[in-house]
């Protein structure tokens, strides 16, 4: 059986379950906390995006959680071509970029609860909520070293490509695609300060948008995305 079949009935299991208190020095009792993330996940570049939430207590071992999510969703078959003449890579075939904007509602529970100064606390997470895809044109430089968007029918051959365009070129050309998104996970902290917040965040995100969204246009393209995403955060809280 694959993990991520797998993956969301251990989530259960831990959600439903008691939480753990750690032995040790007397608690701190926040209400609040906030958080930012660097993300790296199986549909993502080297940096896959990023990520804030907002926590609130509920009561002793929940919390209600408020996120928003910036990503760049990348397809399977994608492979980069380096130009033999001045080094410059660039993906062939790849017709356009997809950014994710994830809005999630969430709760956390404490399955784990360390100690004020030391150990490790565990969360389990659930969150989800609208997606806004921004499905925006991939630049490419051509022979002439003009940038303009790649297209199939007119780029046949790789090496009449220079390199990519400028950092985001395209993006105010985008159409919107709108989805849904939800993520069970885990999250693990290691902060040895009262106000202070930083740790781990492993878990799957399930996505899906209401059009099949053209990324390669040579390859089969997906309207459902399944990712596994690791999240290192840190933040603060009261």
């Amino acid at each position: 059986m694959r993990f991520y079949r797998v993956f969301p009935l251990i989530f259960l299991f831990l959600f439903a379950g008691n939480t753990i208190q750690a032995q040790g020095p007397e608690d701190y009792e926040y209400t609040s906390e906030f958080v930012w993330g660097i993300n790296k996940n199986t549909r993502g570049g080297l940096i896959g995006g990023f990520a804030l939430k907002k926590s609130i207590r509920i009561d002793e071992n929940q919390f209600q959680t408020f996120g928003l999510e910036l990503m760049n969703i990348k397809h399977s078959k994608e492979a980069r071509y380096s130009n033999q003449l001045n080094g410059n890579s660039f993906i062939w075939g790849k017709e356009n970029y997809l950014y994710s904007i994830r809005l999630q509602y969430g709760r956390e529970r404490v399955i784990f609860k360390k100690a004020s100064f030391q150990g490790l606390q565990i969360h389990a997470i659930l969150a989800g909520g609208p997606t806004i895809g921004l499905v925006a044109p991939y630049y490419i430089q051509n022979r002439q070293g003009i940038n303009e968007p790649f297209d199939t029918e007119k780029h046949v051959d790789p090496r009449s490509i220079l390199g990519t365009g400028n950092i985001l070129q395209g993006i105010g050309e985008s159409q919107v695609q709108f989805g849904l998104n939800v993520k069970p996970g885990l999250s693990f902290e290691f902060g040895a300060f009262k106000s202070n917040v930083s740790g781990i965040e492993l878990g799957l995100v399930f996505e899906g948008f209401t059009n099949e969204i053209i990324l390669v246009p040579n390859a089969t393209n997906d309207q459902f995305f399944t990712s596994f995403y690791v999240t290192l955060f840190y933040g603060r809280r009261r």
